[in-house]
């Protein structure tokens, strides 16, 4: 069967901050001598430009411009990065374009720069609003900058913005959890990253690891959070999201549903359809910054066709962290199988509570969504 073109978004990465944070396994990189804004903002565009074979005649529905801090860049950096972007790809009329920032970098005029430049949502890392969880996380910035980079980010012409908020921080009770979410509502984000941190490999924190609240705790954290979130009119529509009706990020929303995004700068991901090979291309790019910029090398590191039998763990991984209907039709839409070769994982899955198939969707239950990961063995 044909694979069909899915919606194509463009991811961008920025690999530098101030400070590397403990928890943190992403690409990132703390500023020592100085940032090679220029040279790498023409990076990135070669780089685009070397991918736009992939584009396929598709308008880019989304930006995701994320890191690394990339509000450690100026303004007039940002603008000529989109502008790049305007010149080499079309942007959907409604195109979203998210810029990830931290509050100790959130200044008023700064920021209104990036919204000129063509940004239309920002996503800032909070984390947490007390001082002592601030300081164990290694952020750099303080409580009261977080509540000024919400309010500047709430004057601001943009169509949204997210706060990003750590539950289940070392040592953190019932009451500090809510506590946090109790600011973070209070400042009136349409959009709401709520997530639980967890120990990854090759971190700080992997090496120190610090005391994490028992299993018994984070569960309450999060059933009284989710009680709250909603009681103020957030609605979860992805693992770790809640939003007000309307502000769902759009760029997540087409990676959770299997669609396709290039992905340009250091060590960035990318995912694209091929109909004419009907095949699905997995890329990544060059991951340290020197090794990116130097001109006498691709930016592409490594590219692999996903195996048929791979893609369907692949599509439920994703769409699977979305709470809304998944229909039927979009799988041999966006993977080239029969739905058929799926039949004994989503009947077992069934069976099990864990999922529901109603005539054209199937839908993640309560408990399939409390139990993603076994829900997801049983498509591997």
């Amino acid at each position: 069967m044909s694979l069909q073109l899915p919606p194509l978004s463009l991811y961008i990465h920025i690999p530098w901050c101030i400070q590397k944070c403990p928890y943190c396994d992403f690409n990132s990189h703390a500023v020592k001598q100085g940032i090679p804004e220029q040279e790498y903002i023409s990076h990135l565009l070669d780089d685009l430009t070397q991918d736009l074979s992939w584009v396929q005649d598709r308008a880019i529905q989304s930006i995701f411009i994320g890191g690394g801090t990339p509000s450690v860049f100026t303004a007039a950096g940002i603008a000529r990065l989109l502008a790049g972007v305007r010149s080499r790809v079309q942007l959907a009329d409604d195109c979203e374009v998210t810029m990830e920032a931290n509050p100790g970098t959130f200044e008023a005029e700064r920021f209104a720069g990036y919204v000129a430049a063509g940004v239309t949502r920002f996503s800032i890392g909070v984390q947490s609003f007390q001082q002592t969880q601030l300081t164990a996380l290694g952020r750099i910035h303080s409580s009261s900058e977080a509540i000024q980079a919400a309010q500047l980010a709430a004057k601001l012409p943009l169509h949204s913005f997210n706060l990003d908020l750590m539950h289940g921080l070392p040592g953190q009770s019932l009451a500090d959890a809510m506590a946090d979410l109790q600011q973070a509502i209070a400042l009136e984000p349409p959009h709401l990253s709520w997530y639980q941190l967890t120990i990854e490999p090759n971190t700080a924190f992997a090496s120190r690891p610090p005391v994490l609240p028992e299993d018994e705790l984070l569960w309450e954290i999060q059933e009284h959070g989710h009680q709250l979130l909603q009681a103020h009119g957030y609605q979860q529509y992805e693992t770790s999201a809640y939003a007000k009706a309307g502000h769902q990020c759009q760029h997540n929303l087409n990676y959770w549903r299997f669609g396709d995004y290039l992905g340009i700068g250091c060590g960035a991901h990318g995912k694209i359809t091929l109909p004419k090979s009907n095949s699905i291309l997995r890329t990544s790019k060059i991951k340290h910054p020197k090794g990116y910029m130097d001109l006498t090398r691709s930016y592409l590191d490594h590219q692999r066709i996903v195996a048929a039998d791979e893609l369907p763990f692949e599509f439920f991984m994703n769409r699977f962290r979305l709470l809304e209907p998944c229909p039927i039709s979009d799988f041999t839409a966006y993977t080239g199988l029969p739905v058929e070769t799926t039949s004994a994982a989503i009947q077992q899955a069934i069976k099990l509570e864990l999922l529901q198939q109603q005539t054209d969707h199937w839908q993640i239950s309560s408990k399939g969504a409390r139990y993603l990961n076994d829900l997801l063995t049983h498509f591997i």
